[in-house]
């Protein structure tokens, strides 16, 4: 089986990875010469645990490819998975430029039947406007060729990407005909032996419409949450026991309802504005997602405005130690992260910040050229007025309180994502803030 990813970005490279460790000659394509050429050398542009081994590996298996020639990648292919990444214009609505040329290009070089598989995450409506691309382009070449397309979208998470993709709690896969269906089938063939996995068929604006619905859901049950605790703190309520009585009904489940200081990446963010510039276009208002939308933007800023309740709004030349840049852990992606928020805040009032990540620290250097990038995060803390705490990588969970109460100026904790026991950090004399507490 010949598979060809288009974009080596995040969802392309660990679909490529992945795809050929379960035994296809994949190539990844992407028109960035560099980006391929530090592939080919064993380069890995993201940190996800796993995939730096698994892409050496097949491509010293001669089964992983890389490319920046879409002739390479198309002709011959019996699967070209467009998995670019998508931005939004200006006006809010996803720009379809960098997809469409992809299905110019493929409409070009088939020579042979091949299904054309879109897992970006784009507008409903998207693959039928492709289809209509490619046949357009076969057309214009006089070929007698058929094709198909289908709809693919991914659950993956940054961080557990490989496991996702490798046994995944459902497949989606939108067609429009019976052959399509078979295809996509051969495709996820391995993955199906693997297990009882769900694989869920339908058309094509259904399965788009699936990937929005799915991300929508998970992004609500993190701004809902986040205001209960809000108000917990208000009212005097321990956030951490009304998530426990509300996680244990078996109709809402535990997972998304941990609260925090807002989420981050570029999955909720962008299909979250995207879903309401699709619903504007059809004349419809979704209020819930502007409401959860508007919630994670003040939620960005609160560790910020408990550091800020603490020191009476006196914080110019205080040193403040940010731990944890990412948007989550195990990952360097600081997409939207809320640690973006707190720093830009932290540099306007006039503090000297001090931060550490275990692996987004380059980021960092590249984005804020005024803060410390420290080797360690007691290293960070060192003479700091408060810590912060972003970002739960278990390099944080357990800290030496004693070393850090040595190391800081004065001994203040803000935990951003409810990790340590309160009883237990004010007993080694720190005073504690956390979220809904």
């Amino acid at each position: 089986m010949k598979v060809s990813i288009v974009g080596t970005g995040y969802v392309g490279l660990v679909s490529a990875a992945c795809f050929s460790e379960l035994g296809a000659t994949v190539t990844c394509v992407d028109t960035d010469a560099q980006q391929i050429n530090r592939l080919v050398y064993g380069s890995i542009p993201i940190y996800e645990p796993g995939l730096e081994a698994m892409v050496a590996r097949n491509v010293s298996d001669s089964r992983l490819h890389f490319s920046n020639e879409f002739a390479d990648g198309f002709e011959g292919q019996d699967y070209v998975v467009c998995a670019l990444d998508t931005q939004l214009d200006s006006d809010g609505s996803t720009d379809l430029s960098p997809i469409e040329c992809v299905a110019r290009k493929f409409g070009q070089c088939i020579s042979r039947f091949a299904i054309f598989v879109i897992k970006s995450t784009v507008p409903v409506g998207t693959a039928q406007r492709v289809r209509a691309i490619i046949a357009e382009e076969v057309e214009h070449r006089g070929v007698n060729v058929e094709f198909e397309i289908a709809s693919n979208p991914d659950f993956l998470t940054e961080g557990n990407a490989i496991k996702d993709f490798m046994k995944p709690d459902r497949i989606v896969i939108g067609v429009e005909s019976e052959r399509g269906r078979e295809a996509m089938f051969r495709l996820y063939r391995t993955i199906l032996l693997r297990g009882n996995r769900q694989i869920i068929t339908t058309d094509t604006r259904t399965a788009e419409m699936i990937k929005y619905a799915a991300t929508s859901m998970l992004a609500t049950r993190v701004s809902f949450m986040n205001e209960i605790a809000n108000l917990c703190e208000i009212v005097g309520a321990d956030v951490n026991v009304v998530r426990q009585g509300v996680g244990t009904d078996s109709r809402i489940g535990p997972k998304y309802i941990y609260p925090g200081c807002g989420y981050g990446g570029t999955l909720f963010p962008q299909d979250i504005k995207d879903l309401i510039k699709i619903a504007e276009g059809n004349d419809f208002n979704m209020e819930v997602l502007k409401a959860v939308d508007n919630v994670n933007t003040r939620q960005k800023r609160i560790l910020f405005d408990k550091l800020y309740r603490h020191y009476g709004g006196d914080l110019a030349g205080k040193v403040i130690a940010v731990w944890g840049l990412s948007f989550k852990p195990e990952t360097s992606d600081m997409s939207n992260s809320p640690a973006i928020e707190t720093l830009d805040l932290l540099s306007e009032a006039g503090c000297e910040v001090r931060v550490y990540d275990p692996v987004a620290m380059n980021t960092a250097k590249r984005r804020w050229g005024n803060v410390y990038c420290a080797l360690n995060m007691y290293d960070a803390a060192r003479g700091a007025d408060a810590v912060l705490l972003v970002t739960e990588w278990r390099q944080f969970m357990m800290p030496a309180w004693s070393e850090l109460l040595e190391k800081m100026r004065n001994p203040v904790i803000i935990d951003g994502r409810n990790i340590y026991d309160r009883h237990e950090v004010e007993t080694e004399g720190f005073t504690y803030y956390c979220i809904g507490r």
